[in-house]
């Protein structure tokens, strides 16, 4: 039989790619309607939809009787279905089954409960039905879709064209697929056009719950594709909401259903909301992982409960202040107010260092500070070396990129080998990550995601404890954040740590999730509408603000616990068990008034109570400690001091789509001069006047005149002008990052600045060849840069100590050459300053030592401990070395105490936000000063 070679037969599509897939296609007595070519002709396409509902009207009335309801009730209200032409002379069609796994299905073996699913899908198929393949996340959704589109071809000599549309991060997971499960089946990318369209056979959409929303683009613009037969993929659980029922059923069935139901007269109908849940359950097959794949053990979440540090007490505490009128009910209460007030928590309980100014600097460093000012790091700090030493392996999910910034400077100092993976990864680095981190034998020991760009569609089986960092307000998103590590293929039990902070905010926001999901649960399975109202409202918004605000400002000390971290996780999983066992043992109604609030805010008719009334001082400010002033000169002087307020500084405008240039990206210095003529015609065309700033002084005037004079005389861009800046924009090194930029600063101090491969080595995500390039321009235009002065200085300073271990190595290499046999043979002479407590033994020891293992080597120091521990001669030493590690810590122990005392006795809020890290934190590009702690114990 001869074979031809079809153009497409599977075609996978992401959001902003396409993918496609090529088989044989063998020319036999297949029908009209299920042999059609690739493209197939008009005719044949529209007689196979019309066959299809016919089967498909034929088959739903034997399904459900509400059909027949449906078709009654329409009648009287004046409208009647379309009758389908070949209603009477359909005859049943016998259904083929796989008892097993398919013959073409390679590599594997499809599960029961797989097989059932396509077998399913089949019987879909054969009735002309378009249905939802609604799994739980991790039960194989797409080697079940992959089964189908081999059925279709090997079977029902349908090669296609075939659409799959799935999401961009998971593009590569589905290429993959294909070529594991069904090697017959050639996928490929595909980017299209309007001219070569086809008619699809099937279109599959995985993660279809984004099409709820039948007004979003996605889904306006899959609505124009035309296709035979439609599946939709979606491991996230339907919801009794009358808008998504119905956004799902027209798309299903939009020829049925526009012509059999008018919503708008119907909307808000419990009646009709039943009714279509009823005829929804044909079209979808949904099972849970505890139902079918027995293999797969239960996922284990534990609510990890930890304190405010100091600082973060302290931010914590400016927030509220900031809008105290708000959070006591006096002010303007406004939704977007209290929006923004509850973020500005949330960064709060995340760390403080997501505030500007919070992070202490300059310098700015990266060590033990990092953790001892948030308590969710004290504890991951104690939880990370318990789970590696048990030989998990970990995903964290935050929903901040700024705290996976944190996370990363974290994991850099700790050095644990990670992957991050946010909304701003490339696609190509996803993928390389993902693959990275699920090889056999990977060292990656921590995989950072943000909830939302990493919770949908990938496989991160190789990783068995989950970290939820901070709490989604969606509590779907967690449960997709979790099911990357709970699913097939998965042979641990899975770990999920929920990161909350004690009497915030958090609290909240995870008791409302875990109540909504409850609340659902119990709507969905009577049958019922679920409440429309999903957003916050205004009183429940304040009702968290408040919730432990006055916690916070009884006290200004540290709620991080020193206990063991075996000692907080068993406290945590006793929590967490009576909260599971309270929620599930309430009903709707006592869920629905349910709250973990303080007394005074539990009860709706309390807090109602509280409203008619003047809140004033509810949630009580700290009060202002007094300072005493013994001095009476200093006293009055400080008294009839009167101080100007200073007006608010006001920033000139900016064009709106004006490019952001960095002067580390080193762009032609012509570009900065067409950039400032459009900002001068920009403020001319708004007729800005240049204020006069004092701060300048004597030339404040000048300037002044100056500036308003270039504004004055400044000209619009002309086209040739315009042209220019254009071209100058891609002259610049544009896929230089911050991060790059900070990666190649610190590894020029530690290397010097001609070491260029061990510098490329520490630059991540670039070549040998693109860091030369760049360094060439670096040390030619470096005078350009904004603080020049500090980064040479750091610069400097590396290569100082490194020509200071080279002089020093120099010459420890002469001395040890003049001897046979250093370790019995060197003298050393020590002058008048010959200490008492060690012997010439066992500095011998330590010379000689430090030159057999080499003076430059980078963990020197630590090799050295380990050799003075393992050397006889060296008791005494030993004995020494422990006694000075002990006062030294005791001394830095009562300093601390000290310090801490001081400092309650002191006025708060003396850190503020002057200087400090803006946008992503400096700390990478500063040595790290752990090392020099290490050599002073020494």
């Amino acid at each position: 039989m001869a074979e031809t070679e079809e153009p497409m037969d599977v075609a996978d599509v992401g959001e902003n790619s396409y993918i496609s897939s090529q088989s044989s296609f063998q020319n036999g007595s297949s029908s009209a309607s299920d042999a059609t070519s690739s493209r197939g002709k008009e005719g044949d396409f529209e007689s196979k939809i019309e066959t299809d509902r016919s089967r498909r009207f034929d088959f739903l009335l034997k399904q459900t009787e509400i059909f027949s309801h449906f078709m009654s009730n329409s009648s009287k209200s004046g409208s009647s279905p379309p009758k389908p032409k070949a209603e009477t002379n359909l005859k049943p069609k016998s259904l083929f089954r796989f008892e097993a796994s398919p013959h073409y299905i390679k590599n594997g073996e499809m599960r029961d409960y797989q097989v059932r699913g396509l077998n399913w899908m089949i019987s879909l198929y054969e009735n002309g039905i378009n249905g939802i393949l609604a799994d739980e996340m991790g039960l194989g959704k797409t080697l079940q879709t992959i089964s189908l589109l081999g059925y279709m071809k090997n079977f029902k000599n349908v090669p296609g064209p075939h659409i799959v549309i799935v999401p961009k991060s998971t593009l590569t997971n589905w290429m993959n697929e294909f070529k594991k499960w069904c090697p017959s089946i050639r996928a490929v990318c595909l980017i299209g056009d309007q001219e070569t369209r086809f008619n699809w056979r099937y279109m599959v959409i995985d993660e279809a719950h984004r099409i709820k929303n039948e007004k979003s683009k996605l889904s306006e613009l899959l609505r124009e594709f035309k296709s035979t037969n439609r599946l939709l993929l979606t491991g996230t659980p339907l919801q009794n909401n009358l808008h998504e029922l119905w956004a799902l059923l027209n798309f299903l069935l939009p020829d049925d259903f526009d012509s059999w139901f008018n919503t708008n007269a119907a909307l808000g109908d419990n009646q009709l909301v039943s009714r279509l849940h009823a005829v929804l359950r044909p079209f979808l097959l949904r099972r849970l992982k505890a139902e079918v794949e027995k293999k797969l053990k239960p996922k284990k979440e534990l609510k990890v409960y930890v304190g405010l540090s100091k600082m973060q007490r302290e931010w914590y505490t400016k927030v509220l202040m900031k809008d105290i009128d708000v959070v006591n009910g006096a002010g303007k209460v406004e939704k977007m107010r209290l929006q923004n007030i509850l973020m500005q928590l949330r960064k709060c309980c995340n760390h403080p260092y997501l505030f500007d100014g919070a992070e202490p600097g300059p310098p700015y460093t990266t060590d033990q500070h990092l953790v001892f000012n948030c308590g969710k790091l004290v504890i991951l700090d104690k939880l990370l070396p318990k789970l590696q030493e048990q030989g998990s392996r970990v995903l964290i999910f935050s929903q901040m990129t700024r705290m996976l910034d944190i996370l990363e400077d974290y994991c850099l100092w700790r050095q644990y080998k990670y992957c991050r993976l946010d909304g701003q990864t490339p696609h190509e680095d996803r993928n390389r990550q993902i693959e990275e981190y699920n090889a056999e034998g990977s060292e990656k020991f921590v995989f950072m995601l943000s909830t939302r760009a990493g919770g949908l569609g990938i496989n991160l089986t190789s990783a068995d404890v989950v970290i939820i960092y901070d709490s989604d307000w969606n509590p779907q998103m967690d449960l997709q954040a979790m099911d990357r590590a709970h699913r097939i293929g998965q042979m641990k039990q899975v770990r999920v740590f929920r990161m909350i902070t004690e009497n915030t905010v958090e609290e909240k926001i995870v008791e409302r999730a875990e109540v909504k999901l409850r609340l659902d649960k119990l709507v969905i399975q009577s049958g019922r509408l679920i409440d429309a109202k999903s957003q916050l409202n205004k009183d429940e918004m304040l009702n968290m603000i408040r919730h432990g605000a006055n916690h916070v400002f009884s006290s200004k000390d540290s709620d991080i616990t020193d206990e063991d971290i075996d000692s907080i996780l068993a406290k945590g999983e006793n929590k967490t068990e009576e909260m599971k066992q309270k929620l599930e043992s309430l009903g709707e109604t006592s869920l629905r008034a349910f709250s973990m609030d303080t007394p005074g805010a539990t009860s709706d008719s309390v807090y109602q109570e509280k409203q008619k009334i003047p809140i004033g001082n509810w949630i009580e400010p700290p009060k202002r400690e007094r300072k005493a002033n013994y001095a009476v000169d200093a006293y009055f002087r400080e008294a009839l001091r009167v101080s100007e307020p200073k007006a608010p500084k006001v920033q000139a405008p900016r064009p709106p789509k004006q490019p952001i240039v960095q002067d580390f990206q080193f762009f032609p210095p012509r570009l900065f001069e067409l950039l400032d003529q459009e900002i001068y015609h920009y403020r001319k065309t708004l007729g800005y006047k240049v204020p006069r700033n004092p701060e300048l002084g004597a030339d404040a005037t000048k300037i002044q005149r100056e500036e308003q004079r270039k504004i004055d005389d400044a000209e619009s861009l002309s086209e040739d002008e315009v042209t220019e800046k254009e071209t100058l924009l891609t002259q610049g090194f544009t896929n230089w990052t911050k991060r790059d930029f900070n990666q190649f600063i610190k590894a020029n101090e530690k290397y010097g600045r001609d070491d260029i491969d061990n510098i490329a080595k520490d630059v991540e995500g670039k070549t040998p060849e693109e860091v030369m390039e760049y360094s060439a321009v670096f040390w030619e235009r470096c005078h350009e840069l904004q603080d020049i002065d500090r980064i040479m200085g750091q610069i400097e300073r590396g290569e100082a100590k490194i020509q200071r271990r080279a002089s020093i190595k120099k010459a420890l290499d002469a001395k040890m050459s003049r001897y046979r046999a250093p370790f019995h043979q060197l003298r050393i002479a020590y002058g008048t300053n010959k200490g008492k407590n060690y012997t010439e033994e066992e500095d011998r020891f330590l010379v000689c030592m430090l030159h057999k293992l080499g003076f430059d080597k980078e963990n020197v120091y630590e090799e050295l401990r380990a050799g003075v521990h393992a050397a006889p001669q060296c008791n005494t030493l030993i004995t020494l070395i422990e006694r000075e590690n002990q006062e030294l810590e005791e001394k830095e122990r009562a300093e601390k105490k000290k310090k801490s005392g001081s400092l309650n006795q002191s006025t708060p809020g003396g850190n503020s936000s002057k200087g400090g890290s803006a946008g992503k934190r400096k700390a990478e590009g500063t040595p790290d000063t752990s090392s020099k702690q290490k050599k002073k114990k020494k």
